[in-house]
Formats: structure tokens, sequence, C-alpha cells
């Protein structure tokens, strides 16, 4: 194996790990004393601890997640600069063998999250760790998927929806923006592995049965 193949094996494996770290479990039994696994629909994303506790649980759980991609993203490229290319950060473009290392690490922040070492592999669904990995690995193709996000929830109130539809347009985004043709393939399976964790969604979509998006409501305003 060469040097940039080892060491994108060994980023992507710290990617895992640290993507893995399930903030909205630890975010919601601190400020609102609850096991969001073992309430709403027992995922420990945003959007089940925006309904199980609230928006502030909510907003320290998104940027949380958001930040573990972004942040192992930005460091692996600061490695790969400093290891493989000798601290020629001009060198550092996403259309040569540097995007490719960088897709794969990319997935393994997605598979990190969605696949939680911590939680014997169970996790959340990956769209905001997805959408920091993003910004980390192309700003742009992040800026494209949140809005195409947004332009779906805004209307509907279907998170599921945007998230499915923005995962599903990621490979494009990479073709788009000139990555490698071998690189399609890591940002592919992350694709994959999203809508996968989104599967329960996408059928009660499919069956009219999907819920609308809305924050908890506390005791009090639930007796208004």
């Amino acid at each position: 194996m060469s040097e940039l193949q080892i060491l994108t094996v060994l980023l992507a494996v710290g990617a895992y790990f640290v993507c893995g770290v399930p903030f909205g479990l630890f975010v919601a039994r601190a400020m609102g004393h609850v096991d969001v696994r073992a309430t709403g629909s027992g995922n420990i994303g945003t959007t089940n601890v925006a309904r199980s506790v609230g928006k502030g649980a909510a907003a320290a759980t998104l940027l949380l997640d958001l930040g573990k991609g972004l942040v192992w993203m930005l460091v692996s490229r600061v490695v790969l600069a400093l290891v493989v290319f000798g601290g020629d950060f001009a060198s550092l473009n996403h259309t040569t063998v540097f995007g490719t290392s960088l897709t794969v690490v990319f997935l393994a922040c997605i598979c990190g999250h969605v696949f939680s070492p911590y939680l014997r592999f169970h996790g959340g669904k990956g769209i905001a760790v997805g959408f920091g990995a993003a910004l980390g690995l192309y700003w742009p193709i992040g800026v494209g998927l949140l809005a195409l996000f947004l332009l779906l929830v805004i209307p509907t109130r279907y998170v599921s929806l945007g998230s499915v539809v923005a995962a599903a347009s990621l490979p494009v985004w990479c073709l788009i923006f000139g990555f490698p043709p071998v690189a399609i393939a890591p940002v592919a399976v992350a694709a994959v592995v999203v809508i996968w964790s989104h599967r329960e969604n996408v059928r009660r979509l499919v069956h009219g049965e999907e819920r609308h998006f809305a924050f908890h409501k506390s005791e009090k305003e639930n007796d208004r």
C-alpha cells in the first residue's frame, strides 16, 4: 500500500470512532433527562431530540453532530496536506486522488454515526454529520445539499423527504464539481447508507403516514 492509502485508512478509522459519538443521546439526557432511544422514533438524531426534548437540545445536537463531521474532515485535509503533500495546501485539489481519499473518509463519517461502535452498531440517520462532513469534503457540495434539503422541508415539513432526496443527490453533486469517477463510489455508498437508515420513513411517506416535523411542547403548552 502507498503512503496515501495507509493514511486514508487510518483517517477513515478515526472518522468512524469520532463520528460514532452519540451526542444526541448525551444532550437529551443532560437537558431533558430523557433516553431518546426509548421515546419517539427511538433515534438519537436531531429530529427525535427536537420532538422529545425541545429546541435547545435539538440545536445542541445539530451543532455537535454537524461539528464532528466537519472537524474530522478538516483534520483529514490538514493531515493529508502535511504528511503526503509536504505541506503544500495548494495541491489539495478535489479533482485528483486527494478527492478520492477524502470521499473514503466521508463514508467512514457516515458509517460511524449510523452504525455507532458505542451503541452496538445502532445510531442516527446521518444527515447532520453528513452535512458537516460534506462541508469539509468540498463546501459547495454542503451548500447544495442544504439548499435542496430546505427547498423540500420548508413547504412540506417532512424532514425525512428532504433528507432522502439530499442524500440521493450527493453523487450527482460530486460529479458536477469534478470529483474523479472512482471517488463517486464511496459517496454513492454513503448515500445508500443514509437512505437505508430512513427506510421506515420512506415507507411511511409512501403510505401517507409520515409525521410532519414539530418541536416538543411542554405540559403547560399542551394544556393550552
